[in-house]
């Protein structure tokens, strides 16, 4: 049975080359399955399985207080939220200051959007609001929340 066919239904892209006379033909299947082989291995990154939480917390407080330019604050706030966790009080604290360092006060309000969405219910919300609330009024900065009311 041939399952050449197969393949070039499910991959259009991998399999068809054309000849020298301009008409498409496909390769044969032994040369068409070892470029499909490598794309089904999953490589996940390594170096911070075994970080601490307190120690996640020191590498991004120094991240963002370091951080020189927008690009890099933003950077940043995408990959400490896309953990499975919820970023801890100073980190949020760091971030808030380096976005109001770099006068981008549209970014110091999605960080309080980005942490609504981390945290599992609006309980958890409020006590980081509560624990923001001083940064905050010093910053001057609004949640959305408080600017659509």
């Amino acid at each position: 049975m041939n399952r050449l066919p197969a393949i070039i239904r499910v991959f259009p892209r991998v399999g068809i080359e054309r000849s020298a006379l301009g008409t498409r033909r496909a390769r044969s299947l032994e040369t068409v399955a070892p470029s499909i082989a490598p794309a089904s291995i999953r490589l996940y990154s390594s170096g911070h399985e075994d970080e601490s939480f307190e120690a996640f917390t020191d590498r991004y407080v120094k991240y963002f207080e370091n951080a020189e330019d927008l690009f890099d604050l933003q950077r940043g706030l995408n990959n400490c939220f896309a953990y499975d966790l919820v970023p801890a009080v100073p980190i949020i604290e760091a971030a808030l200051n380096a976005a109001r360092r770099m006068d981008d006060y549209s970014t110091a309000v999605r960080i309080f959007e980005g942490l609504k969405q981390k945290v599992e219910n609006q309980q958890q919300y409020n006590l980081y609001l509560e624990e923001l609330k001083p940064l905050k009024d010093k910053l001057g900065i609004l949640t959305a929340e408080e600017m659509s009311t």
